[in-house]
């Protein structure tokens, strides 16, 4: 064996073996923690942009706190806490006894007798939703209900005392099916009284009301004198029913402080408002009279849109023409002697005939028509009565056309302006609406175009012409000596 400077030549040759798989080893181990650094590196690359846009949001955070003072977030966690309260100038309040347990013999068993309970005032749930009337609470056999909450109308007392003769009649045929028309073991009476009322209104997702004042505590005091099987009502109630109802008068209630309260107890509705004249269910002759005073609330909600929504440069089609054309077919039609349902539908077209007018100006019939088909089914016009409604709106399209007698007494009460005494500063403000959206020159063309379009119009109901044509040619003259050229 060879030996260099000690070491075998075997030996030097096992040692260079050796390293040469410990290198190999190395790089390996090299290659493991190059990688490791890249994506640790990119790692922390990725923190970085978060933790910068952390910071931005952070400081937009701290912005928004700095605009909003403590006394301000303070206020906001208070107001949380406290119930609303609204005032209601005209409620109807209705509180139903149901008597029952003092009939219940022995041998009944208690559980099913509080089921009919249950069941009962499950029905009288449905019919005052029916009726769009606020259910306020039950207490016990105690159902309390509220009318003009939290949507304020006119006709609450109306709807209250129909609804009082549905929960009776359904009661008594709810008795006579099931234990025949001498077993009956419920018994319902009801006060009703219509008067100011202040509401607390608690709850998000359900929203509840609970309702105080002495119109309340009279209600209350109303039901507790009344008989079984009577509806009573205050005589503030009978007054704005009679109408509608046969009532009988009752009595008087002490009340502390005041007079005595008139009562009268409701029989049902008169014979020519019922189904055969039976005071039970209500005919269409009901619907028309009932939409009559209904249609109070529709104009509230319709002027105070054209209120808001109306262009400032609107100074003749504004709020004021409307409610001058709501009048002039109320009058124009009894004159020509409409019926009440002629009538309703009348008013109805004049008070939406401009309310397109919100939306666009040249073809705002369309839209009112559009307007009126959206929100006359929610108070019960039939699809007859607004398709003919829409037809008397498109007939205010100029040149008018009318083919129908609604349709030329809407067309006069449009036009009523051209035989007034007010004409010239009438057309005025329709000059100044005009010129305000380039659509008319000088005054000058605008009298020579009114001259015009009077000579050539004419007033299509006699009621019209008897009242206004004299006028009307008046008004030519006057605007004749108004022309310089």
């Amino acid at each position: 064996m060879i030996s260099v400077n000690g070491f075998t030549i075997f030996t030097a040759l096992h040692i260079f073996i050796m390293t040469l798989d410990n290198n190999e080893e190395l790089v390996k181990r090299i290659a493991k923690l190059a990688r490791q650094n890249q994506e640790l590196e990119e790692h922390i690359k990725k923190l970085e942009k978060q933790n910068e846009k952390l910071s931005k949001d952070n400081e937009k955070i701290k912005a928004l706190y700095e605009k909003v003072s403590p006394e301000a977030l303070k206020g906001a966690a208070e107001g949380e806490k406290q119930e609303k309260s609204l005032k209601f100038n005209m409620a109807t309040v209705l509180f139903a006894d149901i008597h029952g347990f003092s009939k219940l013999v022995e041998g009944m068993d208690s559980s099913a007798i509080m089921d009919e309970l249950d069941e009962i005032l499950f029905e009288f749930d449905a019919i005052v939703t029916k009726y769009k009337i606020e259910k306020i609470k039950t207490i016990g056999d105690t159902f309390m209900c509220a009318g003009g909450i939290p949507d304020k109308n006119i006709t609450n007392p109306i709807d209250v005392v129909m609804a009082a003769l549905e929960m009776r009649n359904y009661l008594d045929n709810y008795e006579t099916k099931k234990r025949g028309a001498e077993n009956k073991i419920w018994d319902l009476k009801i006060g009703i009284h219509t008067g100011p009322v202040t509401a607390s209104v608690t709850g998000k997702k359900k929203v509840s009301y609970d309702i105080k004042g002495d119109t309340v505590n009279t209600a209350s005091r109303v039901e507790a004198v009344s008989e079984k099987g009577s509806i009573l009502i205050s005589v503030m109630s009978y007054e704005l029913v009679k109408e509608f109802f046969d009532c009988e008068y009752f009595g008087k209630l002490p009340v502390k402080y005041k007079d005595d309260l008139q009562m009268y107890r409701v029989t049902g509705l008169k014979p020519e408002f019922s189904v055969d004249g039976a005071g039970t269910l209500p005919n269409e002759a009901f619907r028309i009279k009932f939409g009559l005073i209904q249609f109070t609330d529709i104009q509230e909600i319709i002027l105070d849109k054209l209120e808001r929504e109306l262009p400032s440069y609107l100074f003749y089609h504004n709020v004021k023409h409307t409610v001058d054309v709501v009048t002039e077919v109320e009058l124009i039609g009894w004159a020509e002697g409409c019926s009440d349902e002629e009538i309703l539908i009348l008013k109805t077209a004049g008070l939406f005939h401009d309310v397109g007018h919100t939306v666009i100006y040249d073809g705002h019939e369309l839209q009112g028509t559009l307007i009126a088909r959206e929100m006359l089914p929610a108070y019960n016009y039939s699809p007859k009565q607004i398709e003919k409604i829409c037809s008397i709106i498109m007939s205010t399209k100029l040149p008018p056309q009318p083919t129908t007698l609604l349709e030329e007494i809407i067309c006069d009460s449009d036009l009523d302006y051209l035989g007034r005494s007010d004409f010239i500063p009438v057309s005025n403000t329709l000059f100044e609406e005009l010129k305000a959206q380039n659509k008319m020159g000088s005054l000058n063309d605008w009298n020579k175009i009114q001259v015009k379009f009077i000579s050539g119009h004419q007033y299509f109901t006699k009621t019209a012409r008897s009242l206004r044509e004299v006028n009307k040619q008046l008004q030519i003259e006057r605007i004749q000596s108004l022309i310089t050229e």
